[in-house]
């Protein structure tokens, strides 16, 4: 794999820390802002809804710009809405800083997406996807339970004031790392935009977004509020809220890793094997987190299953959307957080029924039964067959 993929995954991984931190930070935004946890919990889904819409749009509009400055205007911008979200006063001003970031990061992950798809051959899309993953996974196994801990240390807002210093090197690794600008050739074979909207129309390719949205939102609505769950159901201290996030991420990191090296060739037995365990896990957790070993170990798991699962649908929305090199990205990108977007406002509507904190857990179980129904008639295309540009 070609150096300038990790450091696109470096970029990831600053990007990806802010996206997830809000899982440990929830019980120390909300009392000091003077709102709830479901409200507070609206900032994910914010952040997710920045991402469906920014993705299509800024990807269009880096259409014309090279590589390398598309990245860095959107990593520039990303580091700038949370030296903002740092120091804002209330939950609307930090809600807008949200879904600045979330605008920023779209741009950066569909460019991101395609340009990792190009640097690598035709045939190892889903290794080069792992690759640049990795940052995100890596951000929830190191970066994310850090927060958190930087936020029991030092208040919440330090750890905004973190992630946009730790965009800094990443900025440094893109302009060193990507090429500065296309080729002639390379602007000559790209289709026109109406043409790449028209291949954005194929009712398979629909259905897999459709797919991997449903078990985003399903992985969203349960990890937004584990935080909750452990200090509550569980029992816990606060101090083992970065432990499980670890244990999450560490699992997440497992499963993308493994799924990359399966995704092309042999997609079918991955997302069959992994979506039913997935469908077992949540009410798993949902029954079983008064345990707290039997919490930890199941935390891992789903992580596992979540990012292997929704890996290969991302893999398979960039083979399904081959002809449309522009948008290809922004489909992957808009399909996971229109999950991601959904699932924690479902979610939060949950916490204050009978269920409580695990309400959360079974939304989920109800989302992974959806996408498992969804699944049947979409066969060939999630094993990979009937196209031409996807291998095996």
């Amino acid at each position: 794999m070609p150096l300038s993929l990790y450091l696109l995954a470096v970029a990831v991984f600053a990007m990806g820390t802010s996206e997830f931190m809000l899982a440990g930070l929830l019980p120390a935004i909300a009392p000091d802002l003077d709102v709830t946890v479901g409200a507070a919990g609206t900032l994910t889904s914010a952040f997710a809804i920045g991402l469906v819409v920014g993705a299509p749009l800024t990807a269009v509009l880096a259409r014309a710009l090279p590589g390398r400055w598309s990245l860095l205007g959107s990593l520039l911008l990303f580091t700038a809405a949370h030296a903002a979200g740092a120091v804002a006063p209330d939950l609307p001003v930090l809600l807008a800083t949200r879904v600045v970031a979330a605008l920023a990061y779209a741009g950066f992950l569909a460019v991101a997406l395609t340009t990792a798809a190009a640097l690598v051959p035709a045939d190892r899309k889903g290794r080069a996807l792992a690759v640049l993953l990795s940052g995100t996974t890596a951000a929830t196994v190191a970066g994310v339970p850090a927060g958190a801990a930087l936020g029991s240390a030092l208040g919440w807002r330090a750890v905004f004031w973190a992630v946009a210093a730790l965009c800094l090197p990443a900025a440094l690794g893109i302009l060193t790392g990507v090429p500065a600008r296309r080729t002639p050739q390379d602007a000559a074979e790209r289709p026109a935009v109406r043409a790449e909207f028209a291949q954005l129309r194929n009712p398979r390719l629909m259905a897999v977004m459709l797919l991997a949205a449903l078990v985003n939102a399903a992985t969203f609505a349960g990890f937004t509020y584990l935080a909750p769950v452990v200090t509550g159901t569980a029992g816990l201290e606060e101090s083992w809220v970065p432990v499980v996030l670890v244990l999450f991420g560490a699992g997440s990191f497992t499963g993308v890793t493994a799924a990359g090296r399966l995704s092309d060739r042999h997609p079918g037995p991955v997302l069959a094997t992994g979506g039913a365990l997935l469908l077992l896990g949540w009410p798993a957790l949902a029954l079983l987190a008064h345990r707290p070993a039997a919490l930890l170990a199941l935390v891992f798991v789903q992580g596992a299953l979540s990012f292997a699962v929704g890996s290969t649908l991302v893999t398979r929305v960039l083979y399904e959307a081959a002809a449309a090199p522009t948008l290809a990205g922004a489909c992957a990108t808009a399909a996971l957080n229109l999950g991601a977007a959904t699932g924690p406002l479902a979610a939060a509507t949950t916490l204050d029924t009978p269920a409580g904190d695990l309400g959360p857990f079974w939304l989920s179980t109800l989302l992974a039964l959806s996408a498992l129904l969804l699944a049947a008639p979409l066969h060939p295309a999630l094993r990979g067959t009937g196209r031409t540009d996807a291998p095996g």
